[in-house]
């Protein structure tokens, strides 16, 4: 990872979740993400099932300069870029896995910032459906920060990793590693998303959700 604070909320989400798959929403003690509370949220389903930020930390809000309590995570992506978006929600809240994006960030002067991002799923009432926990943090941040706010972003890389699947180190090198923009697959097509499945892109392993195609990376 490139940034202390997404290492940071990622270390105490795998170690507050022990064998299970995510830790329940009650068990987040903020005392203890200190030095990464200005760039953490919780998101929250929707009644259109998309996801809103129901807390921000105050750094995340002035990469946007505004409140995002309340507002649409799902709707800050540019269109092309929210089915890709969608799939990886859908892969943390369905099959608990941890997602890695790091995006690029334009503003209205067409300034660019570019952003690390990790999503993790997180239990609310049983489930792991109706709520999200993440980071947002900038990779290097420029003097105008806070003062141009971003209003379009793109992806540039993503990971998705099972943390159950593959071993600290391999799980690590991973997250650590961004993937080219080339790595993202799309297809034409619609429709609910269907279970993963096995797929070789690129003469690389890789597992296919609908439209997206995620290369495996660091394992033996």
């Amino acid at each position: 990872m490139q940034k202390a604070s997404t290492k940071a909320l990622f270390d105490y989400w795998n170690a507050l979740r022990g064998s299970r798959s995510a830790p329940d929403r009650r068990d987040i003690d903020p005392t203890r993400i200190r030095a990464a509370l200005a760039n953490t949220f919780i998101l929250e389903l929707n009644e259109t099932n998309e996801f809103d930020f129901r807390l921000a930390g105050s750094h995340l809000c002035s990469a946007y300069a505004r409140e995002l309590k309340g507002r649409s995570f799902t709707r800050l992506w540019h269109e092309r870029d929210r089915d890709a978006i969608d799939t990886l929600v859908r892969a943390v809240t369905e099959d608990h896995a941890v997602a890695l994006v790091t995006f690029q960030g334009t503003t209205a002067v067409h300034t660019r910032l570019s952003v690390e991002t990790i999503l993790l799923p997180l239990r609310h009432n049983g489930s792991t459906q109706f709520r999200l926990l993440g980071a947002m943090t900038a990779i290097d941040e420029p003097y105008w920060f806070g003062v141009q706010p971003v209003l379009e972003q793109r992806i540039t890389g993503l990971r998705l990793i099972w943390p159950d699947d593959v071993s600290l180190s391999d799980m690590a090198r991973d997250m650590a590693t961004p993937v080219p923009a080339e790595d993202l697959v799309f297809a034409t097509g619609s429709g609910p998303v269907p279970a993963p499945m096995s797929a070789t892109v690129f003469g690389r392993s890789a597992r296919r959700y609908a439209h997206l195609a995620v290369i495996d990376g660091g394992r033996r």
